[in-house]
């Protein structure tokens, strides 16, 4: 894996860690109670810490069935569950800062962490939702901080219409809430273009992203 990637321009002064969340942060209404927030550059250090995740988290390859045959994830995962120590003390902060935003509502506390490592402009993942919040019908919150470099994200209704396109990375912020994983879709797709690696890290609340697939 290439780390090669160009220097954040938003990095900041001060210790690694979660900016307030209640400076930048941009809420928008997707209709049917569903709704994202999202703030740049709200992971402060955020090369140091894609620097100390790549070398501190234990990797792991996964395969998945698909055609009755086994394909490799395009990507590289390690979850951690609610009792499971963060492999970093700027993790714990972050979920702490989310939880006092976004624990107390009907989704409940964000409780688990996956992290993913995208090498290069291969790894991607396919269109989906989160599988239990689609199943059932409770809010739920994904928290998704982005780190190295910027790839798209993009969200589309599950009815049908255009899709909207999120170029994330340098510790940016995305967070989709309220009926969002049951009624729109999200990907990160393949690219051609020259691309380094990107680490993703998700703060999911107790129904959400329970089925392994479900890493992003």
């Amino acid at each position: 894996m290439d780390r090669a990637r160009q220097p954040s321009l938003f990095e900041g002064d001060g210790p690694v860690g979660p900016r307030p969340l209640d400076v930048g942060t941009e809420h928008e209404e997707l209709g049917g109670g569903a709704w994202l927030e999202l703030n740049r550059g709200w992971m402060n250090g955020a090369d140091q810490l894609f620097d100390r995740l790549v070398d501190i988290v234990p990797w792991r390859e996964e395969e998945r069935v698909m055609y009755d045959h086994k394909v490799a994830v395009p990507r590289l995962v390690a979850p951690y569950a609610e009792d499971v120590d963060l492999p970093d003390a700027s993790l714990w902060a972050s979920r702490r800062a989310l939880n006092e935003r976004y624990g107390n509502g009907s989704a409940g506390p964000l409780r688990t962490v996956g992290i993913c490592l995208y090498r290069d402009g291969r790894d991607s993942v396919a269109w989906h939702g989160d599988r239990i919040g689609r199943r059932r019908d409770v809010d739920t919150v994904v928290a998704i901080v982005s780190l190295g470099c910027r790839r798209r994200f993009l969200l589309r209704p599950r009815s049908g219409g255009p899709s909207r396109r999120f170029d994330l990375g340098d510790g940016d912020l995305l967070v989709m809430g309220g009926s969002c994983q049951r009624t729109w879709e999200h990907t990160v797709p393949k690219t051609t273009r020259p691309s380094g690696p990107r680490i993703s890290v998700q703060f999911r609340s107790g129904g959400a992203g329970a089925d392994a697939g479900d890493r992003y």
